[in-house]
């Protein structure tokens, strides 16, 4: 089971990056067996491995500060840009007789809510690692300041997942945010007072997983299990079509619908969510899996459930609606730890009883409230056509596995505690770097023009990654 929070916090303190070079060299010597027991990535293969080479000669020899810009599909990403520094950057680097500094490493940036599922010792290792913290869902200044003196003054270069959390699917970018791009600019600034004389960079980094040998029996045994988990049994296909994709498809297909009709039917029963597909009766779940599809009725259908989730817990919290699901839910987000890591119960064991009751009861049920939250995070980058435009055994396994996310939280599972389909490589892109330092004259002097030039880094930063999102 989840970890359900039933009692008020105290606030959630900043986490100060401590870098210990001694544990990562720790780490990175226990890479390999790490990743062999705790995911399913058996190898790690890097294209253009060279511009990372070069950008760390660079970067050693006083002329450049660089962050790499990561993809972000998955929560296995950290070990695969670990290996990729600590193995596959000084393999090239002897190649090409380029002598670097060891261990090859950076710091990086992460979600300050990782040590609450994660544990406190996630805390204490990302610290240890040069790793600083921010609040996702709103103006972190202390966070802020971390990152900016880390990208100026660090010893290491600097990572950071633009798009700001997982998507589940190797061939979607979310759209970024815009503060890694900000980051990059402030950094541009701090070194021209400083009068030094550093080219600041921003590194696109893609990351695809790919299964070594594809798990089809494995994507069906999953198929059956949720299923069973929603009451659907599966019956004799009768169709003249041939192949195990159109079989798994049209179930994957009807497990969505079904999906999706029981959850219409929730929000409007107990939320009183005024879904139009629940008042004109379209919700009804397939009865057979050659039921017709149509996969722009369930992309609006889906659009309009998360936007009923969402408001569920908007309407909580007293908020707005305002901008795309992925800001909604990163201000629910910050709402809800606002009401659970209480700022005004500094000094807990100085707050009565009565006062204690009443804040764990505020806890209990802002926790709650963010479940909805999380079930829409699962369906954030779904599009409803993924595994139609290409069907290949990645988008299966990735539709299905978000399902079996949301099931599971519907549970009250973890969803961490995600089944391995199969073994995978990891295959890593390098980017050519984008100079922020050449854009500067566009960002320097008002607001407006700082506000554009942002923006447009961020948009050519989006298109990098869409790029080498592409598979082949």
């Amino acid at each position: 089971m989840p970890r359900s929070i039933r009692q008020a916090q105290p606030p959630l303190e900043f986490i100060p990056p401590q870098l210990n070079m001694t544990v990562v060299r720790v780490l990175q010597w226990l890479l390999p067996l790490i990743m062999r027991s705790r995911t399913a990535i058996r190898r790690v293969e890097a294209e253009n491995v060279e511009v990372l080479v070069d950008l760390y000669r660079q970067f050693q020899a006083g002329n450049v500060r660089f962050l790499m810009a990561f993809r972000h599909p998955s929560a296995t990403d950290p070990f695969v840009l670990a290996y990729l520094l600590a193995r596959l950057v000084p393999k090239v680097a002897r190649q090409q007789k380029v002598a670097l500094k060891r261990p090859l490493h950076a710091h990086f940036i992460y979600d300050r809510g990782i040590p609450l599922w994660a544990g406190s010792l996630m805390g204490w290792l990302y610290s240890r690692l040069g790793g600083t913290p921010i609040h996702r869902g709103k103006v972190d200044r202390v966070g802020l300041r971390s990152a900016r003196d880390l990208f100026v003054n660090g010893s290491l270069p600097i990572a950071a997942a633009p798009e700001g959390a997982t998507n589940g699917h190797t061939e979607i970018v979310s759209p970024l945010e815009p503060g890694l791009s900000q980051l990059a600019f402030w950094c541009v600034e701090d070194l021209q007072k400083a009068n030094c004389s550093e080219t600041v960079l921003v590194v696109p980094i893609g990351i695809q997983y790919r299964y070594i040998t594809p798990p089809w029996n494995a994507i069906d045994q999953l198929l059956t299990t949720l299923e069973a988990d929603m009451g659907l049994a599966v019956g004799p296909i009768h169709s003249a079509e041939t192949g195990i994709e159109p079989i798994l498809y049209k179930r994957l297909y009807r497990l969505g619908e079904h999906l999706l009709s029981v959850m219409e039917q929730f929000y409007s029963r107990f939320y009183h969510q005024p879904l139009a597909t629940v008042k004109d009766g379209s919700t009804a779940p397939p009865s057979d899996l050659n039921a017709p599809i149509s996969h722009e009725a369930f992309a609006t259908r889906l659009n309009a459930l998360m936007d009923a989730a969402l408001q569920v817990a908007e309407q909580y919290f007293n908020l707005q609606p305002k901008g795309s699901v992925i800001d909604r839910c990163r201000r629910l987000e910050q709402a809800g730890w606002d009401y659970i890591y209480r700022e005004d119960l500094k000094s807990i064991e100085q707050v009565s009883l009565l006062e204690q009751g009443l804040a764990d009861r505020i806890a209990e049920e802002a926790d709650l409230r963010l479940w909805h939250m999380r079930i829409v995070e699962s369906f954030v980058a779904v599009t409803g056509k993924y595994v139609l435009e290409k069907p290949t055994v990645e988008r299966f396994a990735e539709t299905t596995l978000l399902m079996w996310d949301t099931v599971a939280r519907i549970k009250g599972q973890s969803p961490f505690d995600r089944p391995k389909l199969g073994k995978q490589k990891a295959v890593l892109t390098i980017g050519q770097p984008l100079s922020v330092s050449d854009r500067w004259q566009d960002y320097e002097g008002n607001r407006r023009s700082a506000k554009r030039a942002v923006e447009t880094l961020t948009q050519d930063l989006q298109t990098a990654l869409e790029k080498m999102a592409v598979r082949e």
